[in-house]
């Protein structure tokens, strides 16, 4: 048997893999557009370029740091309830521990944050 050696796969770039992540988990979250402007700092235009995939979030900006507190958000409410339709709800329904509903909190950046921090702490609880 020979061995064919096969070409590498490109390797997708930081840029391009944050920019596809922010949007998938936005989808799977139920955000609007218009939210995950505000979440991440950006003009709706910009998101509508991102979502098509003419823009990507850049590392040296902001906007990358925003982006990748909203994936960890994403990715711990994810391990937590494991469904869309219960992440959906748990996002519109009063929080007692962040003393509001986390849709409204993440759209600031202190709110973000907070959010983040109490997904992570829930989510070490064993």
């Amino acid at each position: 048997m020979s061995a064919i050696a096969k070409p590498a796969a490109k390797a997708a770039s930081a840029p391009a893999v944050l920019s596809k992540a922010v949007a998938r988990a936005a989808e799977r979250l139920g955000i609007s557009r218009s939210l995950l402007a505000k979440v991440l700092g950006l003009s709706p235009s910009t998101i509508t370029r991102l979502y098509a995939g003419d823009y990507l979030l850049e590392q040296n900006r902001k906007e990358w740091e925003f982006g990748l507190l909203f994936v960890r958000a994403f990715r711990s409410l994810d391990s937590i309830v494991g469904e869309e339709t219960t992440a959906r709800k748990w996002l519109v329904s009063d929080n007692r521990g962040l003393n509001g509903r986390p849709i409204d909190l993440i759209s600031n950046t202190e709110g973000l944050v907070r959010v983040v921090h109490y997904l992570d702490a829930s989510r070490g609880l064993v």
